[in-house]
């Protein structure tokens, strides 16, 4: 047998999770936690930082990862406290609505720092640490299923998941040598706790129709994606976007119709 079920476990390794105090970043941070990962949550909110960190039992350093000089600082803290970073996930971001005749150049610089500019100066700076000290790693980017479908009134933030995509697999090639994998998740509809406040009958029915599946994801789907990417488990898988979507990317338009349960091509009433 060439692997064995400890070779999903993350026992000795550290973690950073940017934006990891709520939602995809802290089910993920959960998880890398549960299997042995010392974790270090990187947020912007100090509240939410805190109280993620707390529960998890990891080190919170609030962080704004779109600044440099912010993340070596959160950077240089983490391998002070917890060693070398050899698992990084690029979660932070957000998003808008800005139809494109209506996007301004601050808003559109804006999508483009929270999306795409941090995942840059992020793995830049861990990477660098993993090269000196002569360890390998792994990088998981979140992009979102936005990155690869038109996404109207959202062209800013889909252009910067595109662009993580990109990146995803140029970073794979320059890396490999290293022994640093990168690669990236791309979640669709996903019942974090925020969605979940805001959750309606009508929202669940709406989920229902868009996801083959029939349902929204979860964020320990995320996490348990993100775990096995950063395990051995996953040591020859360099390069990819993986959707963790329920079926909607393979789907690209094909709905099952609400009464006969066949698959259109095109919206149903």
């Amino acid at each position: 047998m060439v692997f064995c079920p400890e070779d999903i476990l993350l026992t000795d390794r550290v973690a950073v999770v940017t934006g990891g105090g709520t939602g995809i970043g802290r089910g993920i941070a959960a998880g890398l936690a549960a299997f042995g990962a010392s974790v270090a949550i990187w947020e912007q909110d100090p509240e939410t930082c805190a109280t993620a960190a707390e529960s998890i039992g990891a080190l919170g350093i609030t962080t704004d990862v779109r600044d440099g000089s912010q993340v070596d600082s959160a950077l240089a803290q983490t391998a002070a406290e917890l060693g070398t970073v050899t698992i990084l996930i690029n979660n932070a971001g957000g998003t808008f609505n800005s139809p494109l005749l209506e996007t301004t150049e601050n808003g559109w610089d804006a999508l483009y720092r929270s999306n795409l500019r941090h995942v840059l100066l992020c793995t830049q700076r861990v990477a660098r640490a993993m090269v000196d000290d002569a360890v390998g790693g792994s990088i998981i980017n979140i992009t979102s299923i936005e990155g690869t479908r038109a996404a109207p009134g959202f062209a800013a933030y889909a252009a910067a998941k595109a662009g993580v995509i990109n990146y995803t697999k140029t970073a794979a090639l320059e890396l490999a040598p290293h022994g640093i994998r990168v690669n990236a998740l791309a979640p669709d509809y996903t019942m974090t706790d925020g969605l979940a406040e805001l959750a309606t009958a009508g929202l669940a029915r709406a989920a229902e129709g868009m996801v083959p599946m029939g349902r929204a994801g979860h964020v320990d789907e995320m996490a348990g994606a993100a775990v096995f990417l950063a395990s051995s488990l996953a040591g020859y898988i360099t390069g990819q976007t993986i959707g963790v979507d329920g079926g909607t990317d393979a789907g690209r338009g094909w709905y099952q119709h609400p009464t006969t349960g066949d698959y259109v091509l095109g919206p149903t009433s």
